[in-house]
């Protein structure tokens, strides 16, 4: 531990200069204390707003407990990466094309936990070479941390109203990244709050998900109804999900700060396979081997085939209807799945045509 105290008071720029090498836009240093947060975390899985993102509760108390989920943890490091493809299709353009498919644009590209997890890596083996050999565990929204809180208390940016991360020269599109260390360093300025009067967010939800502010009741999410739902998708949240068939970005499209979002460089976020503007009807005749074949490297690939095209059967029934339309939600009208069946069936008699 000697050889890692010597150079602590260096160390967390230089770990900052890095970081930037490596193409983070910004990083943070916290510590580990998220007591308001648990209590904050409680409440809402009290209310069952977390759906059957069964995940949320199943680590209990670890989640907002750095030290139990990786013990020795003495400070976590938290990095932001900017995502916003700059050679997208407009986004609210798309949204006004209701023929169009919709997908929230984290996800016209390359799957982000692969690439901010191997930078993550050569960030801790530079860390090493510096310090010796230190402990540390790497994590990019594959476990059972409160990144949000993590990321305010290392000064990356505060919670809005919409739970979101909001960075005052940067907006919210960006991911974030921790590394859980044994290293004692010293942390940064949490961020205040500055979202003020604004509910832009809570007014333009498609699906009023955003119960009050800084509350989200995520069984009405468009983003959870598309991605993590794996049943059948509630009658009465059809009409609000539009043609949005992977996440949703309303709440912050609309959001004030993003006019200081910076477009990405990383051509990893570039839009694959048109993904940023594609005829819903298209997407709808992919074979499942097309499905999987378009989406490897993706983060849509989670959801499975069956969910795909019971995304886009809702987002047909809400298109207008004309006879393409119908023609394709008829090519899978005696789909195996019921799943799929029903959705479509949904979707003709939203047409006239069940």
């Amino acid at each position: 531990m000697s050889e890692k105290l010597d150079n602590l008071a260096t160390l967390p720029d230089q770990i900052r200069e890095w970081a930037r090498d490596l193409g983070f836009q910004q990083t943070g240093i916290s510590g580990v204390d998220l007591s308001a947060d648990e209590q904050a975390l409680e409440q809402w899985l009290a209310l069952g707003y977390q759906g059957e993102m069964s995940y949320m509760d199943r680590h209990g108390r670890r989640r907002s407990r750095p030290a139990e989920l990786r013990p020795g943890t003495l400070s976590v490091i938290t990095v932001r990466m900017d995502y916003f493809p700059p050679a997208a299709a407009d986004a609210e353009s798309i949204l006004n094309e209701p023929t169009r498919a919709y997908v929230s644009r984290y996800a016209t590209g390359r799957d982000y936990h692969k690439v901010l997890r191997n930078r993550l890596q050569k960030l801790a083996s530079r860390i090493s070479a510096e310090t010796g050999e230190f402990g540390y565990r790497v994590f990019v929204d594959s476990g059972p941390v409160l990144e949000k809180p993590l990321a305010r208390n290392a000064g990356l940016g505060w919670i809005g109203k919409h739970t979101n991360l909001i960075n005052r020269t940067a907006g919210s599109y960006f991911f974030l990244g921790e590394l859980l260390t044994d290293l004692p360093l010293p942390p940064d300025t949490p961020a205040t709050e500055h979202c003020g009067s604004c509910c832009a967010c809570i007014d333009i939800c498609p699906t009023n998900a955003i119960v009050g502010p800084f509350k989200l009741d995520a069984r009405r999410c468009v983003s959870y109804l598309t991605i993590e739902l794996r049943g059948s998708i509630p009658e009465s949240l059809r009409p609000g999900i539009g043609n949005r068939i992977f996440g949703c970005d309303d709440c912050q499209l609309v959001c004030p700060w993003n006019k200081f979002a910076q477009p990405t460089d990383e051509a990893d976020f570039s839009p694959r396979h048109g993904l940023d503007d594609i005829a819903l009807t298209e997407l709808f005749a992919w074979s499942e081997a097309e499905f999987l074949d378009r989406t490897a490297g993706s983060p849509i690939r989670r959801i499975g085939y069956e969910c795909w095209l019971r995304n886009i059967a809702v987002a047909l029934g809400n298109a207008p209807g004309d006879a393409d339309i119908v023609a394709a939600l008829r090519t899978r009208a005696a789909h195996p799945s019921a799943l799929v069946r029903e959705h479509v069936a949904w979707a003709l008699d939203r047409h006239g045509s069940g």
